[in-house]
């Protein structure tokens, strides 16, 4: 997904730049689904300074990986509960990765 504003690809992909309508429309759904899996827990976008919800680049991604899960029939609250779970092992197997490279790393000494 690529950021619509002048700034382009310099904004982090944790900064808050898409409307709940352009983040709605990025993943081709409705306003109601980013407001369904807010209330899961599985995104909390942040607020203007107006109270309106701003979405990240990679709160989209998770969206729309959820998304997906509910097109193919899974019931919202479980494909939340999904995604996070998926985002949780990754999370866990790059640790682990860091931490073999860190063991197996001639410079520290170690093994």
């Amino acid at each position: 997904m690529t950021a619509d504003t002048p700034l382009g690809g310099r904004l982090g992909d944790d900064y808050p730049a898409y409307t709940m309508g352009r983040a709605a429309e990025m993943l081709g759904t409705t306003p109601g689904f980013l407001r369904a899996i807010g209330e899961a827990r599985l995104i909390t976008p942040l607020r203007s300074e107006g109270g309106h919800r701003r979405y990240s680049r990679y709160q989209l991604r998770i969206g729309a990986r959820a998304r997906a899960l509910v097109d193919q029939g899974t019931p919202v609250e479980a494909a939340c509960r999904i995604v996070i779970l998926e985002d949780q092992l990754d999370e866990a197997q790059r640790i682990n990765s860091e931490f073999r490279r860190a063991v197996t790393d001639p410079h520290t000494g170690s093994h």
